[in-house]
């Protein structure tokens, strides 16, 4: 008897350890996947569709990978909701946020169909920016290996030096350095903001140079919709700041607890927002205006649509500069190249006249 039961538990455990590794081999959807299913969850609910019904549809479709229909379908058997369900997939936290919200104000397929525009101007972003960087990183790998020839076979017949030939010298280790140090710099960049504050993250990022100004226009464009969609929905700010410390995101859980504590204090809502940095001060004014109005869930969706467009359009002007700089340093390192050839041909020559 004491057997059996020691063989069902030992049964039970291996089954749940299968599971489990079944659920870690599941790859996080990649942004065109992502913004595919938003997609389709869009169209099949404005068709009628319930949850259930969406995700039998993906499964025999066949427009999902079975692995991502058997994660959706072992969350729903637990009770999750849409939210949870998205964060299995690997969505990001801003977008499981916007999705537990959307379950609140109840206006779930205006918010797949905003999610889709943020996720489809994403695309467009990264494809630019590895545009941007394919072309120029090829460049430079050839000329690592042009310059490790050129050290190799072509300096040590060369008599003489100059700058250019111990730049050519150089230059593959300091290639190599440089990338290391780049990928160190991001790895700590990313290990700091996990295990930091985010309320003092965000408000040390607005402050620098030349980022600051994307952080301010990304999180006020953010939080103007989501405030705009839930107070559209007769939402009070006492709820809604109950609402963000439950939320998946870490800056809404934050925001809404010192919020919370400012608006016991009697702090007003709009006045607690010039406090935090990385939002743009119109937030506040389009707060407190909308509020003399009782127009405020209007006023911050037309003003959130308005910076979120005024972010991807400074974006792209960046990736517009970036490249012709990246190409002046590509260039700059093929002029050292031929100065290294040339100017000690030249030195011999003067020297045989």
């Amino acid at each position: 008897m004491g057997l059996g039961v020691g063989i069902t538990k030992l049964i039970g455990f291996l089954q749940q350890d299968i599971l489990l590794s079944n659920r870690q081999q599941t790859k996080r959807l990649r942004i065109s996947r992502q913004r595919k299913v938003v997609q389709l969850f869009n169209n099949l609910l404005v068709s009628g569709f319930t949850l259930t019904e969406i995700v039998d549809f993906l499964g025999r479709s066949h427009l999902l990978e079975e692995a991502y229909v058997n994660q959706m379908r072992e969350s729903m058997l637990a009770g999750e909701k849409l939210a949870v369900m998205m964060g299995r997939l690997g969505f990001s936290d801003d977008v499981v946020t916007q999705l537990a919200l959307a379950e609140v104000h109840g206006n779930i397929q205006g918010s797949l169909l905003k999610i889709e525009t943020y996720l489809t101007n994403l695309m467009t972003v990264k494809k630019k920016l590895i545009e941007v960087a394919t072309y120029p990183i090829i460049l430079l790998a050839f000329l690592v290996l042009i310059m490790l020839g050129l050290k190799n076979y072509l300096l040590p017949q060369l008599e003489g030096s100059n700058f250019a030939t111990k730049l050519i010298n150089h230059f593959p280790l300091f290639f190599l350095i440089s990338i290391l140090f780049a990928a160190l710099l991001v790895a700590l960049f990313f290990w700091l903001r996990r295990r930091s504050i985010k309320i003092n993250w965000y408000t040390k990022m607005a402050k620098l140079p030349l980022v600051g100004k994307f952080v301010q226009l990304y999180l006020t464009a953010y939080y103007a919709r989501e405030w705009g969609n839930l107070v559209g929905q007769g939402i009070e700010m006492s709820q809604l700041v109950q609402l963000m410390q439950s939320q998946k995101s870490q800056l809404f859980q934050e925001i809404g607890r010192d919020m919370e504590e400012a608006l016991l204090a009697g702090q007003e809502f709009h006045d607690k927002v010039l406090d935090y940095p990385f939002f743009l001060r119109e937030l506040s004014l389009i707060i407190e205006y909308g509020q003399i109005k009782s127009k405020l869930g209007s006023e911050l969706e037309i003003y959130a649509a308005e910076t979120w467009e005024a972010f991807f359009d400074k974006v792209n002007r960046a990736i517009q500069l970036v490249q012709p700089l990246v190409f002046i340093l590509v260039a700059l390192v093929i002029v050292m190249i031929y100065a290294a050839m040339l100017l000690p041909m030249y030195q011999n020559m003067e020297v045989h006249l």
